[in-house]
Parts: C-alpha cells; structure tokens; sequence
C-alpha cells in the first residue's frame, strides 16, 4: 500500500501515508478498497453510468461500527467523505472524487415483524428486498417504483411512491432512525428520543448524518392489487393527458395515477397511465372504469397483479449503468399550457429511451402541516420532470440540454421547487427552494450536528448564523 493522494473536504489535494490507511483498514469488519484493488472499478459503480469519478478510499461497511470508525477516520484527516446506500442519486453524490467513500451496500437485512406491522432495515438495503420481505406477511410500507433504489436515500429525502396518496410518504412511514453523526456518534431518532434530529432526517436527512437502521410502519397491502397501464398514441397525448389531469385530482387516496410519456421498443411514441389501487379490488374496478373505458386506450394492462410485480414494472426505463440526467418542478395544477408545452417537447426527444413524467402527489401526503416535517412541499400534486437517458458518452450535451430547455419551459407553471432527491448542482438557490419554510430550522439543525459540514455531498443545508 503506497501513499494515497487525496482530496480534502475543502477540495484541496493532499497525501495520505501508507500505515494511516492501513490503520483504518485494520479496523473495519468490512474491507477497505483502494484504487489498486480488482473490487475497486466494481465497488465505486453506481446507477447512473454518467458518473466515473474515483474515490481514493472505499469503505465497504458491515455494520454501524465500522461507519462509525470510517466518519471518524474521514473527520481526522480532513477528508472529503461520500455516503453510499443504493448509489441511485441522480448527481451520483454517493460518489466522492478522492475522498473515502462509505459504502453501506453490505448492510442490506432486512427484520419484519408482523405482530406489530414493523420492519428494521439497514442503510444499504434496496427498495426491492424491502418489498420482497414484507410481502411474506402480506405487508407493505411507501416506497420508490424502480426496486434497485436505495431506502435510506429515497426516505431521507421524502420518499414518494405508489402507496404515498394512501399512507403518506416513505418518511411519514418512519418510526426511528439509527444515525452515525458527524461526531461519529450513534444516535437513535424517533418522536421521543432526539425529536428535533428525528424532524430534520425527514426530508433532509442526508445533512445530519448516516442512516445506518430505519424502522417503518407497514401497512396491509397486496399480495395482489389492483394495477397496471393505459396506453395512448402520442397523437391523441393532449386529450388523455387532459384527461388524466381531471380524473387524477379527483381521485380517492388508495388510488395512485402516474403519467409519462415514452418511446416503446417498436419505435412508437405514446402516451401511457400507471395505476396502483391499495384498496379492494371491487372498489378499485370501479374507480378505474372511466380510466379504462376514455379513448378508448390502444392497449389495457390493467389487472390483478402482485405487489412485487408492479412495484417492479418501473425498473426496465431505468436500467443500472445507462445514462441519466433529469430537471424536474412541483406542480400545483396541469394546465392547457403545460400540456402544450409537455406534448411539444417530448417530440424532440433525442433519445428514444427518454420520457417525461407525472408522478402523483396529494391524498395523506398532503394532510400532513408542512412544518410537521422537514419535507415542506405538502402542497404539491405532481412531480414533474423530464429524464433524459442515453447510452453514448459522447451525446451528453444534447441530452442535458433537452431536459433543460423542458425545465426552462415549465417553470412558470412550478411551485417553485422541487423534489430533494432530484437535485444535481443546480446551486444554494435551489436548495433552499426545495425545503421552503423550513429552511431556517435546518440550518439550525445543522449548526447543531454538523457546524463543519462534513456531510456536505447531497442537497447541502450550508451551516451558519
């Protein structure tokens, strides 16, 4: 093991002598990776193939010592430090350049407990073994709709999902958190022990620290449920995303209605509905029929499916490794405007794997105050935004430009913000956007347990007066 150049948590570059990182490895369960390793080009991989930057230390953890013992290595020599769960953010901040990433995938069990309609999941963890386990007993909680999507970074920032008009987001689900501080120490959050960091962790959490464990409630869903897709030609997008809009802002909580516009494997642009119904199948087949019966659709999939099936219909738009860039707005309203400009845009899509999309907000996410939790934008009824995925490195400019003159287009329709967990570099600005009126708590809250911004690569609550 040679001396290691390094980045520190200022940018600067430094070196790292040989017996200090030995001295880390020595003391990890895991395994410390370095660049020299046959793990290593594996190891610092994530979901977004745009992303190549290199991590001078890799600290694959195997349980909250060693994150732990990696923080308060990182904190000592002045390091850069990332934090990996599933690697499935979209600016691939999981990722450090020179720095010592801590990498939680090992950390992936997942504890039901059925009695009492719980499960303990380590920081690692993905959103498809969570499903996968709770399913057994015929239980489920919020969660994302792409299942190698980490649980930890979904919920941290909010937590949207199929389920969330129903139960509220993956962070309203919360019962209590395990979390390695930047002190390096581990705290555990809930509504009654450290209530102030438990409220911060919910919307904002990446800023305070590394979920190591996090305890849900869980809810009687599936086995099977009422789901599946509507699909209309892009000829008549205008109609159906006209009437998705009506038939969506009125619909009852157990129903969640996405929209998104997609190219099919046939070369076809179309415009197509994703339904999940959370309550009973008789009352979901009624709920559904003015969906299924507008147009009529050139194709029906809606049905009886299993939870798992559905949850996983989203994974073959997003395939680990291809390439992603996405710039998206809360939306109150969709209206004539918007859908104009939405039906225009999408025809110039430079890639035929690229989609626009409406996800559903509102119903319990909604009823929830705003200050209650660190996730402030209860008003919004949509996530808009626009994915650009591609395959050849040298069309990234093309690509990035498409979803950002879309975003330049729908600002004036926006809330003003948007998603935590679709923030890239778009700037301060932005980011104080995204948690609104709860900013200045946070900053508070960050002053309190990170006043030296170690956990500084996510959508960054800057400390200060």
């Amino acid at each position: 093991m040679l001396p290691l150049e390094v980045t520190t948590r200022t940018g600067e570059r430094a070196v790292l002598e040989e017996s200090v990182a030995r001295g880390l490895a020595e003391s990890l369960r895991g395994e410390l990776i370095l660049a020299s390793d046959d793990a290593y080009d594996q190891a610092r991989r994530v979901w977004n193939g745009m992303i190549d930057h290199r991590p001078a230390l890799i600290a694959r953890c195997a349980g909250s010592a060693d994150v732990a013992a990696a923080v308060a290595f990182a904190r000592e020599n002045d390091l850069l430090a990332s934090v990996r769960g599933g690697g499935h953010n979209i600016a691939g901040k999981a990722v450090c350049a020179g720095g010592l990433m801590i990498d939680l995938s090992p950390m992936r069990r997942v504890a039901v407990d059925a009695a009492n309609r719980t499960a303990r999941v380590e920081g690692g963890a993905t959103l498809g073994e969570l499903d996968s386990a709770t399913q057994v007993s015929g239980l489920a909680t919020t969660t994302g709709v792409v299942t190698h999507t980490g649980v930890a970074g979904l919920t941290l920032g909010g937590g949207v999902g199929r389920l969330a008009r129903t139960y509220g987001l993956a962070c309203d689900n919360l019962v209590s958190v395990d979390v390695i501080t930047a002190a390096g120490r581990l705290r555990t959050a809930s509504a009654t022990e450290n209530p102030d960091l438990f409220w911060g962790l919910r919307g904002a959490g990446a800023n305070f620290g590394v979920a190591t464990s996090l305890e849900f409630t869980l809810h009687p869903v599936g086995p099977e449920v009422l789901g599946g897709v509507v699909v209309h030609p892009l000829a008549r997008a205008r109609e159906a995303l006209g009437f998705y809009y009506e038939y969506s802002r009125s619909a009852p909580d157990e129903l969640s209605a996405d929209a998104f516009f997609l190219t099919l494997p046939d070369g076809d642009p179309v415009f197509a509905i994703s339904v999940c119904y959370a309550g009973s199948m008789e009352q979901g087949e009624r709920v559904l029929e003015p969906l299924r019966r507008f147009g009529p659709p050139v194709a029906d999939q809606v049905g009886p499916v299993p939870y798992t099936q559905l949850q996983a219909a989203g994974d073959p738009f997003f395939p680990i490794g291809l390439h992603y860039y996405w710039k998206s707005h809360f939306l109150e309203e969709i209206p004539e405007d918007a859908i104009e400009a939405t039906v225009d845009h999408f025809a110039s899509a430079p890639s035929p794997r690229s989609l626009i999309v409406f996800q559903q907000y509102g119903g319990a996410v909604s009823r929830i105050p705003p200050a209650e939790t660190a996730f402030h934008h209860r008003n919004a009824q949509y996530d808009n935004f626009a994915a650009s995925v591609w395959t050849d490195p040298q069309e990234r400019d093309v690509h990035r430009e498409w979803a950002r003159q879309w975003w330049d287009k729908m600002s004036r329709f926006s809330v003003g913000a948007e998603y935590v967990n679709n923030l890239g570099e778009e700037g301060e600005d932005r980011v104080r956007a995204a948690y609104g009126d709860n900013y200045d708590r946070l900053v508070a809250l960050k002053n309190e347990y990170d006043p030296d911004n170690f956990f500084r690569l996510n959508a960054n609550i800057r400390p200060g007066g």
